[in-house]
C-alpha cells in the first residue's frame, strides 16, 4: 500500500496507495515503514519524497479501524522514524493532508503543497484530538494561538493560509511531486537538526496562563458539553509548558480518555451516518441510487420570501442558471437586493467571483417555460401552492421536475394537481437555505425514482446533507418536533418557566432551547398552523375542558401570547422580552411570569417544582418516541436518517449522536420505562404512549442501533 521508486537518480519516491483518500490503514503504515527503511538504507538515495496517488496526499487515519483491535505498526514511532532520518524527507501535498495525514507531513522535514490543497487536524469533529504528535508539533511550528485555533475547531486551511502560518515551506501551481523532487535535490546534504519540529521549543507567548484561560472559556462556551475541544486545549497547553516527551505522554493520556468515550462513539456514528444517508434508500430496502438522475442546467424558484431567496443563492452557487420569480414588484426589488448581497458575501468568503449573472429575475411565471427543475417556495398555504402547481403544469416543458419547499403539507396532494405526479417531489430546505446543511427530499407514493434521484443529487451539489423521507404530515423533522414542543408547553403549565426549560436543553447541548428558538422563528408561525388545524378556540374558558382539543391534551399558551401581539424577536416580546423589535438578546420577562401564574390560577393548576431531568426526559423522550413511530411507519429508512436530520437541521448536539443514537446509548429499556411512567401520569397525552417498535426492540433484548433494521423488517413481515 506504499509504492517505492527511485527518481532523478538519487530521490526515493514513496507513493501512498489506498483509495479513495489514502487513509493510514495498517497496510499503508506497514508500507511506509518498509519503504522509508529501504530509502534510508540505499546509499544512492540522498533524499526522500512522500506523496499520495490520484492527487490526494493522505486523508488521515482509517476510521473503520477504530472499532477493532489495532494491528500493524503504530503511527507515532513511524513518524518519529521519519523525523529522525538522516536524509531529508519532503511531503508532497496534493488534495488534502488531514488528521494523521498532516501529522505524517509534520514529521517530514519539509512540506511542499499544491495551491489547491487543504490541510487540517479535524480529529475534534470525531470526538478525538490529534494524537500522533499533532498537538505537540503544530504549536512548536506555528505558535500556540494559531495551533489552538486549528486544533480546537478542526477547520481546514488552504495552501495559501498554510504557507502564511508556516505549516508548509512552499506552494506550487505546477506538478507537486516534480516540485518536491526538485526541492529534495536542493536540500540534500543540509543539516536536518533545525527541521525536526519535535526538538523546537514553543514560540514564546506573553502571559501564557491568561491566554489559555481565555481560550478555555471560549471553547467551553462553544463546545456546549463536548469534551474533545477541551482536551485539545489541554494537549496544546502541554506542548507550551512541557518538554516534548512529557507533552506526548499527556497527549496519549488525553486521547485514551477520549477514545473510549460515548461522545467519540456518537461523533463517529454521525460521520458514518451522513455517508449512509448519502447512499439513500427507501424504508422498504430498495435503493434509489440505481436510478440515473436527470441533468439539471437551469432551475427556477417561485416566491422570493426568506426561503426563496436562500434557495436561489444555494442554486446559483452550484453554477446553475436560476430564474427567480416573484409576482409582487416591491418584494421582487427587495429580493434582488438581498440575493445580490448574499451572493457577494458568500463569494468573498470563498475567494471567488460572485455568481450575480447566473440569476435572472422575473414577475411572470411564464419565464420558467424552459427550465429543467422548479422549486416552489411560496407562502405555506395549500390553496396557494395548489394554484402555483396548476400554473407550472401549464407553463413548463414536458419532463420538468416540480419540487415544493413545503415544511409539512401533503406532497401527494400537490402532485395530484399535475398531469405528471411522478415528476413531483418535496425539497424541504431549512432557513437560511443557503447556509443550513439539511435537505429533506420527500417522495410521495407516485414520485418516480428518477425524480427523487435528481433532487438528491442536486442537494448533494449544493453541499446539503440530503435525506430521502416518506410523505406524511411534517415529514420526519417537524413531525418529531411537535411532541417536543407540546411537552415544553405542558411543563410551563405545571410550574416550569421558559428559562428553566431552555437552560436544561441548552446544557444538554442544544444551541437554543425551545422557547428561545420559538421567539427567533416567530410564535405566529405555529399559531397560523394551529388555526389551520382548527385547534385555536376564542374565549376565556377555564378548567380542564379548555385544555382539551380533539380528545387530547392541548396547551393554548402560545395562542394566548399571539393574541397579545407577542410574536417573539420581531415584535420585541414573546416568551422573553427584548430591548427592541429585531433584537437578539433574550431577557427574562416579569410580565410573562405573572401571565403564567394567572393562567394556572384560572385553570386550577398548582405549580410544582420541575427539575432539569424531567424537562429532558419529557421533551426528548417524546421526540424520540415519535422517531420510533416514524421508523415503524416506514417514513424514514433507518435511525441514521432521523439522526442526520436532527443533527444537521434541528440543532441536536452532534456529540450526542442524534436522538435515536442517544436512545440507544441511554438504554431502550430506560426510555421505555420513563415513557410509561409519564404516560401513567398524563394519560390524556397520546405521544407519551410508547411506540410498538420501541416495545418490540426492548423485548428483542435492545439490540445495537445498526441491528434495529432486522427487528423492523421482522415486524413488518408479520403484519
Amino acid at each position: 500500500m506504499a509504492e517505492y521508486n527511485r527518481v532523478s537518480e538519487c530521490v526515493g519516491l514513496i507513493t501512498l496507495r489506498n483509495p479513495p483518500v489514502n487513509a493510514l490503514s495498517a497496510a499503508v503504515r506497514q508500507g511506509i515503514v518498509d519503504t522509508v527503511e529501504r530509502a534510508l538504507s540505499d546509499p544512492n538515495v540522498k533524499s526522500v519524497v512522500i506523496c499520495g496517488q490520484n492527487g490526494i496526499f493522505c486523508g488521515g487515519a482509517d476510521i473503520k479501524e477504530f472499532g477493532s483491535k489495532m494491528t500493524g505498526p503504530p503511527l507515532i514511532p513511524m513518524i518519529h522514524a521519519i523525523e529522525s532520518a538522516n536524509k531529508p524527507v519532503v511531503a508532497a501535498i496534493e488534495g488534502s493532508a488531514l488528521g494523521g495525514g498532516l501529522e505524517l507531513a509534520l514529521g517530514c522535514h519539509y512540506r511542499i503543497a499544491h495551491s489547491k490543497a487543504r490541510l487540517g487536524l479535524p480529529e475534534v469533529s470525531l470526538g478525538l484530538l490529534p494524537a500522533a504528535g499533532g498537538s505537540q508539533r503544530l504549536p512548536r511550528l506555528i505558535g500556540v494561538p494559531a495551533a489552538l485555533n486549528l486544533i480546537t475547531t478542526g477547520r481546514h486551511v488552504t495552501a495559501a493560509e498554510a504557507l502564511q502560518l508556516g505549516i508548509v515551506d512552499q506552494v506550487t501551481d505546477h506538478n507537486t511531486v516534480d516540485a518536491a523532487v526538485k526541492f529534495a535535490l536542493s536540500v540534500a546534504g543540509r543539516s536536518l537538526d533545525p527541521r525536526r519540529i519535535s526538538t523546537h521549543p514553543c514560540p514564546q507567548q506573553p502571559d501564557l496562563d491568561a491566554l489559555f484561560e481565555e481560550v478555555m472559556q471560549k471553547v467551553r462556551q462553544s463546545a456546549r458539553g463536548a469534551i474533545a475541544p477541551i482536551a485539545c486545549v489541554q494537549a496544546v497547553r502541554a506542548a507550551a509548558t512541557l518538554p516534548y516527551a512529557q507533552g506526548m505522554e499527556r497527549e496519549r493520556e488525553l486521547m485514551a480518555t477520549l477514545f473510549t468515550s460515548g461522545q467519540a462513539r456518537a461523533l463517529q456514528y454521525c460521520f458514518f451516518a451522513e455517508r449512509a444517508v448519502g447512499r439513500w434508500r427507501m424504508p422498504s430496502g430498495a435503493r434509489w441510487d440505481t436510478s440515473k438522475p436527470r441533468p439539471v442546467h437551469k432551475a427556477a424558484v417561485i416566491g422570493l420570501g426568506t426561503m426563496g431567496r436562500g434557495i436561489t443563492v444555494a442554486l446559483a452557487q452550484t453554477g446553475l442558471s436560476v430564474i427567480a420569480v416573484e409576482t409582487q414588484e416591491k418584494q421582487l426589488m427587495e429580493a434582488k437586493q438581498a440575493i445580490s448581497g448574499m451572493l457577494e458575501r458568500g463569494a468573498k468568503r470563498r475567494g471567488v467571483a460572485p455568481a450575480l449573472d447566473r440569476v435572472i429575475y422575473s414577475q411572470n411565471i411564464q419565464a420558467v417555460a424552459d427550465v429543467d427543475l422548479v422549486i416552489e417556495a411560496v407562502f405555506e398555504d395549500i390553496a396557494l401552492k395548489t394554484k402555483v402547481f396548476q400554473q407550472l403544469s401549464a407553463v413548463c416543458k414536458p419532463g420538468t421536475l416540480l419540487c415544493t419547499n413545503t415544511s409539512a403539507l401533503d406532497v401527494d396532494q400537490l402532485a395530484s394537481e399535475t398531469p405528471n405526479p411522478e415528476l413531483v417531489v418535496g425539497m424541504h430546505f431549512f432557513a437560511p437555505a443557503h447556509v443550513m446543511k439539511l435537505l429533506e427530499v420527500v417522495y410521495g407514493p407516485r414520485s418516480s425514482p428518477q425524480a427523487v434521484a435528481t433532487a438528491m443529487q442536486l442537494g448533494k451539489k449544493m453541499g446539503k446533507a440530503s435525506v430521502a423521507v416518506g410523505n406524511c404530515r411534517g415529514f420526519v423533522g417537524n413531525r418529531m418536533l411537535k411532541p417536543y414542543i407540546e411537552e415544553a408547553f405542558f411543563l410551563l403549565e405545571e410550574g416550569a418557566t421558559p428559562e428553566l426549560v431552555d437552560q436544561a436543553l441548552e446544557e444538554f447541548g442544544f444551541s437554543m432551547g425551545v422557547f428561545r428558538m420559538s421567539d427567533l422563528s416567530g410564535l405566529d408561525v405555529g399559531w397560523r398552523v394551529r388555526k389551520g388545524d382548527g385547534l385555536v378556540e376564542p374565549g376565556t374558558a377555564s378548567g380542564r375542558s379548555a385544555r382539551i382539543r380533539q380528545g387530547r391534551r392541548y396547551s393554548p399558551l402560545g395562542d394566548l401570547l399571539c393574541e397579545e401581539g407577542r410574536f417573539g424577536q420581531k415584535t420585541g416580546r414573546g416568551w422573553y422580552q427584548y430591548d427592541k423589535p429585531g433584537s437578539r438578546v433574550a431577557r427574562s420577562d416579569p410580565w410573562l411570569h405573572s401571565f403564567l401564574g394567572a393562567y394556572r390560577a384560572q385553570h386550577g393548576l398548582v405549580a410544582r417544582r420541575i427539575d432539569h431531568q424531567e424537562v429532558l426526559e419529557r421533551c426528548l423522550y417524546a421526540l424520540i418516541n415519535e422517531g420510533f413511530h416514524i421508523l415503524d411507519d416506514g417514513i424514514a429508512a433507518g435511525p441514521e436518517d432521523i439522526d442526520v436530520i436532527y443533527v444537521s437541521g434541528y440543532g441536536w448536539p452532534r456529540h450526542r449522536g442524534g436522538p435515536m443514537f442517544y436512545a440507544n446509548m441511554v438504554g431502550l429499556a430506560k426510555v421505555l420505562e420513563r415513557l410509561e411512567h409519564y404516560q401513567q401520569l398524563h394519560p390524556e397525552v397520546p405521544h407519551l404512549q410508547p411506540s410498538s417498535l420501541l416495545r418490540r426492540l426492548v423485548a428483542s433484548g435492545s439490540p445495537p442501533i445498526h441491528k434495529w433494521g432486522e427487528v423492523i423488517k421482522k415486524l413488518h413481515s408479520q403484519l
